[in-house]
């Protein structure tokens, strides 16, 4: 994961930079939901054109949340959004794309969306990555000359191929390289902006 962070970093770093120089308006933005669960995040969108902008948002957990509970992850979400009035302001739609990997264990749940059974992470470990893409609705809501507040679902499809283990703690190999196919909620925000 080490390597992937670096790499976002410095992607996002050079989209500023390149962005930049060409528009007038860029904004930074953190996710909300992320910072409630202590996942580092951090965003950036660049004007393309009077109505297209370029999101593009990283977020890194490399915390465990107990001795048993890991909720490890890295990601990346690019997104070319076309605004319906002025870009960050108002409706949305986007087309976003995703990857990263992940690490998580032991998370206590029975969560079942779209036929997805999410409890079997409550008992063993998974350790994969995964890459994807969807479409997402939002909507920017004007705070004041230089803020909004953005909030926004996106639904699409994501691959994954991951290694399952007995448990969290534990390094006993059940199944490696197992394909599966999410098809559903794949991006939620509400984002805290800041517009220069």
């Amino acid at each position: 994961m080490n390597k992937f962070c670096k790499f976002l970093i410095s992607a996002i770093f050079c989209v500023c930079i390149s962005f930049s120089a060409y528009s007038q308006k860029v904004a930074l933005k953190t996710n909300l939901l992320y910072d409630a669960t202590s996942t580092v995040n951090a965003g950036i969108e660049v004007a393309l054109a009077k109505k297209w902008t370029l999101d593009v948002s990283g977020n890194w957990n490399s915390w465990s949340k107990t001795e048993s509970v890991l909720w490890k992850h890295a990601f990346a979400q690019p997104e070319l959004r076309y605004w319906f009035c002025d870009r960050f302001s108002g409706h949305f739609i986007g087309l976003h794309g995703h990857g990263g990997r992940y690490n998580f264990g032991n998370l206590n749940n029975n969560i079942k969306i779209l036929d997805i059974d999410f409890s079997p992470l409550s008992n063993y470990r998974y350790q994969g990555w995964f890459a994807g893409g969807g479409l997402t609705y939002g909507h920017a809501f004007i705070l004041g000359e230089h803020w909004n507040l953005e909030m926004g679902l996106g639904l699409g499809y994501a691959y994954t191929k991951y290694d399952k283990f007995e448990c969290a703690e534990c390094g006993s190999k059940l199944a490696e390289d197992v394909p599966f196919h999410y098809y559903g909620l794949t991006k939620a925000f509400i984002n805290l902006v800041y517009l220069f």
